[in-house]
């Protein structure tokens, strides 16, 4: 069960994901490039962070999804929106000084906590750019992301803090960004 559940939360990165690619590539979306540069390495990290504390088939969403990641970063290189902040570059110093504690203790707890402290403040430029130009994010992405959060939470083979709370964080941000979106493009 808890494998059907991983297959199908990684099934909803890849819906997710390939119409974002798609909009992206079409000049409908423009992705901010720090924000998908530092979601890469917070998620890389928390991928790490999940198979060293036992998360097993739980953490194959979170893997294709870093895939996804990664490519978003790099088309947010060439399609992605280019207004850069002194804070978007320390959200990227933040994320990689995030990885310290782990080399430190040697558990991955620690830096996954700080990972994902450093998600959530790195989609700030996420939310300002949504809230001033809604036209240049799509909700379909941030609405199956919350899906798939759960049901990756779902496939889960250990519980714990390296290993479900970067779900978490993700379903209450994903859900937040999509009631901006939308309601920005009520309006």
């Amino acid at each position: 069960m808890k494998a059907a559940l991983a297959i199908v939360a990684a099934l909803l990165a890849v819906a997710g994901n390939v119409p974002y690619l798609q909009q992206t590539w079409k000049g409908r979306v423009k992705p901010h490039p720090y924000t998908w540069l530092v979601g890469s390495i917070v998620s890389g990290t928390v991928l790490l962070g999940m198979l060293d504390k036992g998360a097993g088939i739980g953490s194959l969403p979170v893997a294709v999804s870093e895939a996804f990641t990664i490519v978003i970063f790099l088309f947010s290189l060439k399609f992605g929106f280019t207004k850069i902040t002194r804070s978007d570059k320390l959200f990227l110093a933040l994320a990689l000084a995030g990885l310290i504690p782990w080399f430190v203790t040697k558990d991955p707890t620690l830096s996954v906590v700080v990972a994902v402290g450093v998600d959530l403040l790195s989609l700030v430029p996420t939310f300002r750019k949504s809230w001033k130009y809604p036209q240049t994010e799509s909700p379909i992405l941030f609405g199956s992301n919350v899906l798939r959060h759960i049901l990756a939470l779902a496939s889960l083979q250990t519980y714990n803090v390296a290993t479900t709370l970067h779900s978490i964080a993700m379903i209450i941000s994903n859900t937040a960004l999509v009631a901006v979106i939308s309601r920005k493009k009520a309006r």
